[in-house]
């Protein structure tokens, strides 16, 4: 199994952290007689080995041994070393391309190429080659090394009607619930990486979707035939998979899973949040995947699946409904309803599913408030959580309550802010609630200013609290604001944040700030002048004072967004910077280009530069797209050139930066904002009495933009 093992120049070779000396050592512990000792070996494989997906010089030199390990019968624990060969191999890719439309298998990179392509198109090419091996193991006696093989063989074994054939027989021959569904990904796979051959294992799919099969395995074929044949679906689709979950509920299932060490590695904390029934989630996870767009289908299947008798089966409709959310524009009253009624029902894994995903919808999460505020008035478990490590943070109900705009939050924010330690996301969570939080204002106030300034840890503590003073414009914290600017050191961890935090907070009081003139004086010759600039017009209005600050930090380049944004808000009062903000906005920084644009319209009101610069922005980062609709909203009429992006946009059925891997904590509510900048400033140009036309504004603002870093991390 390991011949030859040692006479390889494992120390010559290189995987994530450095030396791969150690990886004989990992190779010989996947084939220990101590479970612990085989999954911290394959959890070490994938950290270092193959960490991230990386594959490194020692990682193709363990693919034979790879193979060895798992040819061999008697031992234990080889389904993960399969799955391990098809990641290495690159079979695990989210965007399977068909095989036919491949580069041939091994073609080596161009010239020039990065040389970690060169390393994964060998990897494909070993694992191809020893390929056979998984068409013995599709009939090995271990359940779980056939349920791993299947996929594996018809991802690289490259002799169709062989995998075909093997696959079929399978499926007439297996017998464990957990493997048929496997055997029909298989083939769902098989029809999109082969599509030119693929009709045979489609058929068969069509077939595996009526009785006498058990609700699982349809289930599973249904969820392949919508990836690779939509047309091959019943009409009746939502029906029948919602009947079909209800029966898999009912239906005598054996498990009889092998036991799993409870070890302290990657892997084992993955396992350990896996959900209560993991095939039931993959399944759904399948058709949900496949459905994409189908945002009606969708919504109406997760309206049955969250009205299953089953808890396990409304857990999974839970966490389905995330990437529907996160993904798809929609109407989701009635699902968002329905989630928030698991709230109460007393399964903990269910409750704790419906708390997340609420948390990321801000105010779609309204239909659900009802049941947030009751769970938030059970006990103050819900308003905090604790943590064995780090600072505690804000109860998920209580955030989502808070995010949703629910003034119901306030009493139990209250008393968090009240409390020993302050949960740091407590601040930048009370700005959703608007003029609501104001009985909050003194809390906020009196904690911000037990903030010890010799302490490392002054700005994760101080910022969110400044954020919210800031939001709310509750003056009465000047004397408090003044005290951290005063007062910190400069050899303070995190001072440049925590002086931006603090002037912005400043800016945002206006007027009532004048006491914080001086301060905001000397800071305008150093690090912070883009900061106080902005602060210091807010406060007393003195362009002289503050233009040739901010045309100075314009063309050095680190603060130039900033110094843009802020001129924008002097309006005409800035007018000698225009030059320099048309050159800005033909940069090739899209943020920078971005905010020369709307910078451009609320000083000079000249719509051609801007509409250029926004039309280019628009195209190149997503991102920019809500600074940009903004500004087309202040320009009224003369924004109409441009209005066809926004009319695109709210068209769109996906959100504007939906991403098919993941998602950030705030995509929802950006994206709603988003919708919502493009509606104002279609309904601006409209014709009317009060038609908008370019108003520069007077005198000092009285509002600033949303601070950088205002917001807790996604």
């Amino acid at each position: 199994m390991f011949t030859g093992i040692d006479e390889v120049a494992w120390a010559s070779m290189k995987h994530a952290y450095g030396s791969a000396e150690e990886v004989p050592r990992l190779l010989r512990g996947l084939a220990s007689p101590s479970p612990q000792e085989r999954e911290r070996a394959l959890d070490g494989m994938y950290g270092a080995v193959h960490h991230q997906g990386d594959v490194y010089d020692s990682t193709l030199a363990c693919i034979p041994f790879l193979f060895a390990l798992v040819a061999r019968a008697e031992l234990p624990d080889r389904s993960g070393v399969v799955e391990l060969l098809v990641s290495i191999g690159g079979g695990a890719t989210a965007d399977e391309q068909p095989l036919e439309d491949a580069d041939p298998v091994g073609e080596r990179p161009a010239e020039g190429a990065d040389p970690a392509d060169d390393n994964h198109a060998m990897a494909r090419t070993a694992v191809g080659a020893g390929a056979a091996v998984f068409a013995q193991l599709v009939g090995d006696r271990d359940p779980e090394v056939r349920r791993a093989a299947a996929p594996a063989l018809t991802r690289f074994l490259d002799e169709p009607e062989r995998v075909l054939g093997l696959l079929a027989e399978r499926l007439d021959e297996e017998q464990e619930d957990r493997v048929r569904p496997a055997l029909a990904e298989a083939l769902g796979l098989f029809a999109r990486l082969r599509p030119s051959v693929g009709a045979a294992a489609v058929d068969r799919l069509v077939a595996l979707c009526s009785a006498p099969h058990d609700p699982g395995l349809r289930l599973a074929a249904l969820g392949q035939l919508a990836g690779c044949a939509p047309d091959r679906l019943p009409i009746d689709l939502v029906s029948t998979v919602v009947a079909l979950l209800r029966a898999r509920s009912r239906w005598p299932r054996v498990e009889d899973l092998p036991e799993r060490p409870d070890t302290d590695t990657l892997i084992g904390r993955l396992r350990r949040l896996r959900p209560a029934d993991e095939e039931g989630s993959q399944l759904l996870r399948t058709l949900h995947t496949a459905l994409g767009g189908r945002t009606a289908d969708r919504i109406a299947l997760l309206n049955g699946q969250l009205t299953c008798d089953a808890a396990t089966d409304r857990c999974n409709a839970v966490w389905m409904s995330a990437g529907l959310f996160c993904e798809w524009r929609g109407s989701y009253e009635e699902p968002v309803a329905l989630i928030g009624e698991q709230l109460l029902l007393g399964d903990g894994r269910l409750r704790d599913a419906a708390v997340s995903v609420l948390g990321d919808l801000f105010t779609l999460a309204r239909p659900a408030a009802d049941h947030l505020a009751e769970l938030v008035a059970t006990g103050p478990e819900h308003s905090t959580r604790r943590w064995e490590r780090g600072a505690p943070t804000l109860g998920g109900a209580l955030k989502a309550l808070a995010r949703a705009g629910d003034r119901r939050a306030v009493p139990a924010l209250a008393e968090v802010l009240g409390g020993p330690v302050v949960p740091y996301d407590a601040g930048y969570t009370i700005k959703y609630l608007g003029a609501a939080a104001e009985p909050l204002g003194p809390l906020l106030r009196a904690r911000l200013g037990e903030v010890p300034l010799d302490s490392p840890d002054a700005y994760d503590h101080a910022s969110p609290l400044l954020s919210a003073l800031g939001g709310l414009r509750h003056t009465d914290a000047l004397p408090e604001v003044l005290r951290l600017l005063r007062g910190m050191t400069a050899e303070l961890r995190g001072r440049e944040r925590l002086v931006k935090a603090a002037t912005q907070t400043l800016g945002a009081f206006g007027p009532a700030a004048r006491e914080a003139l001086p301060v905001l004086r000397e800071l305008l010759d150093g690090e912070y002048a883009v900061a106080a600039a902005s602060a210091l017009w807010s406060v007393e209005g003195d362009a002289g004072a503050v233009l040739p600050v901010l045309r100075r930090e314009l063309t050095r380049g680190k603060h130039a967004r900033a110094s843009a944004e802020a001129l924008g808000r002097l309006g005409p009062a800035a007018g000698a910077a225009v030059p320099d903000l048309r050159r800005m906005a033909a940069s090739e920084d899209v943020w920078k280009q971005a905010a020369a644009a709307g910078a451009l319209w609320d000083v000079a009101g000249e719509p051609d530069p801007v509409l250029t610069a926004l039309r280019s922005a628009w195209g190149r980062n997503v991102h920019t797209r809500g600074t940009l609709a903004a500004c087309l909203g202040r320009m009224g009429p003369a924004g109409t050139p441009a209005h066809a992006l926004l009319r695109t946009e709210l068209a769109a059925p996906r959100r504007h930066q939906a991403r098919s891997a993941g998602h950030g904590s705030h995509d929802i509510v950006e994206d709603e904002q988003l919708l919502r900048l493009c509606r104002t400033a279609l309904e601006s140009a409209r014709p009317g009495p009060r038609q908008a036309t370019f108003a520069p504004p007077r005198g000092p603002a009285r509002t600033l933009a949303a601070p950088e870093g205002s917001d807790e991390p996604c």
